[in-house]
C-alpha cells in the first residue's frame, strides 16, 4: 500500500469539506479535528473559510449557534447522522440564524440504512439513492425555518488522521477494543442456554451487541472507501476474535463485493487485536524516541495521538499568567511543514540513538542560521 496513495486519501476528502466552508461557521467533532491536525492543519481549513468573524467551533451540545451575520454551517462529523448526534444537530441550528446548512458524515449511507434497520435486499434496490441523507435534509431546512433554505447532507470518508507516510491512525475508532474473557460472560447473559459461547473462539457477528457491531460496520464502510480509493481488492486476514469478526465484515460488505469486482490491483489487509499489540504504535523494537515522548509528554486536549508541548519557555512572556497572555502549546504534527515533516519521520523510523542526533544536527544548523551560541562541544 503506497504511503502517497494514503495521504492523498486524507487530502482528497478534506478538499471536499474546503469546497464548502467559505463564509461559514464550520462545526468539528473531536475525530475529525484530529484527521484535519494530522492531514492538512487547521490553517488551511481557515483560509478556506476565509472570513475572521466565522470561527471554528467543537460539535458538542453546548456549542455557541450562529448569529445574524453568519448565515452558513458546515458540520463535519465521524459518527452516524442519528440518536445524539442529530438532536444535538437540531439544538445549534435552532439556536442559529443559519440559511445556509451542510452536513458532511464519514459514515456512508449504506451504513445509514444498516442503522435504520433497512434489510439488506431493500438497501441493494436502494443502490445510487439516499433517502436517510434526504430526509436529514428536510429537517435541517424545518430547523432553520425555512423550508426554501439550503440543505446538503454528503458521505466524505475521513477516516484517517496520517501520522506519518507509513503510519495513518484511525482516531473515530480510539475506543474500539478487542473483547476480553470475561466479556464472554455479558454475551452469554443474551443467549439461550443452548447457545452459549465457550470461549472468545467461538464469538461470532451475531454473538455481538447491535451497538458493537455497528461500529465495527462504520470502520468496515471507511476502509472499504480508502481500498477504493487505491484501487485494489484487499485479501483480509486476522489475528484475534474481534479482528476475525471485521475481517469477516469486510469481505462480505456489499459496497465491497462490488468494487472488488473491478478493481486492478491487490492488498493484503492484516487485523491483529490490540490485546495482542499493547506495545504502542511505534513502540515494537523497544528503542524509538517517538514513544519516549509520547509517554512523557500530557495529552493534546482533544486528541488520542498527540501531545502538548509547552511553548512559554520559547517565549519572552516568562510569566505568561501574570501577564494576563494565552500561550498555545506546541505539538508534534506539523502538516503543512516539509522539514519538520522529515524530522518527525525521521523519529519514527530511526533508533532511539540515531534519532537523538538527527534532533540536535537540526538544533546546530537552526542556530547556525540564527546565529545563537551554541558549544559544539556538549555532545549529546
Amino acid at each position: 500500500m503506497s504511503a502517497p496513495g494514503v495521504l492523498s486519501f486524507t487530502q482528497q476528502g478534506w478538499e471536499q469539506v474546503l469546497a464548502k466552508v467559505k463564509r461559514s461557521v464550520v462545526y468539528l467533532d473531536a475525530a475529525c479535528a484530529e484527521s484535519l491536525h494530522w492531514g492538512c492543519g487547521s490553517t488551511r481549513l481557515l483560509e478556506a473559510v476565509g472570513v475572521p468573524a466565522c470561527h471554528l467551533r467543537e460539535f458538542e451540545p453546548d456549542a455557541l449557534g450562529g448569529g445574524a451575520e453568519q448565515p452558513k454551517a458546515v458540520f463535519v462529523l465521524t459518527c452516524l447522522l442519528k440518536g445524539r448526534t442529530v438532536e444535538t444537530l437540531r439544538d445549534i441550528i435552532r439556536r442559529s440564524h443559519f440559511q445556509y446548512c451542510v452536513v458532511v458524515t464519514a459514515v456512508s449511507h449504506a451504513v445509514h440504512l444498516t442503522a435504520n434497520h433497512v434489510p439488506a435486499a431493500a438497501a441493494a434496490e436502494l443502490e445510487g439513492q439516499h433517502p436517510v441523507f434526504e430526509q436529514l435534509q428536510e429537517k435541517l431546512c424545518e430547523w432553520m425555518g425555512n423550508m426554501n433554505y439550503t440543505a446538503e447532507v454528503l458521505h466524505v470518508p475521513l477516516l484517517l488522521a496520517p501520522a506519518a507516510p507509513h503510519l495513518a491512525l484511525t482516531p473515530a475508532f480510539a475506543s474500539l477494543f478487542p473483547l476480553l474473557p470475561q466479556d464472554v460472560h455479558l454475551l452469554n447473559s443474551a443467549r439461550p442456554d443452548k447457545r452459549r459461547l465457550g470461549s472468545l473462539g467461538e464469538v461470532d457477528a451475531a454473538a455481538l451487541t447491535p451497538e458493537l457491531l455497528l461500529q465495527i460496520r462504520c470502520l468496515v464502510s471507511g476502509l472499504s472507501s480508502l481500498c477504493e480509493h487505491l484501487g485494489v481488492r484487499e485479501e483480509c486476514f486476522a489475528v484475534g476474535s474481534l479482528s476475525r469478526v471485521i475481517a469477516a465484515d469486510l469481505a462480505n460488505y456489499a459496497p465491497a463485493k462490488n468494487r472488488r469486482k473491478t478493481a486492478a490491483g491487490r492488498a493484503s489487509v492484516v487485523f491483529v487485536d490490540r490485546t495482542l499489540d499493547l506495545t504502542g504504535a511505534v513502540g515494537h523494537h523497544g528503542d524509538n524516541l517517538v514513544e519516549k515522548i509520547i509517554s512523557a509528554l500530557p495529552q493534546l486536549p482533544g486528541h488520542t495521538s498527540d501531545v502538548m508541548v509547552n511553548m512559554v519557555e520559547l517565549t519572552a512572556l516568562q510569566n505568561a499568567e501574570e501577564n494576563h497572555n494565552v500561550v498555545a502549546p506546541g505539538c508534534l504534527a506539523h502538516a503543512n511543514d516539509t522539514s519538520a515533516k522529515a524530522l518527525w519521520a525521521a523519529l519514527l523510523d530511526s533508533k532511539h540513538k540515531e534519532a537523538v542526533m538527527e534532533v540536535r544536527r537540526h538544533l546546530v544548523e537552526a542556530a547556525s542560521r540564527e546565529r545563537l551560541p551554541i558549544k559544539m562541544s556538549m555532545g549529546k
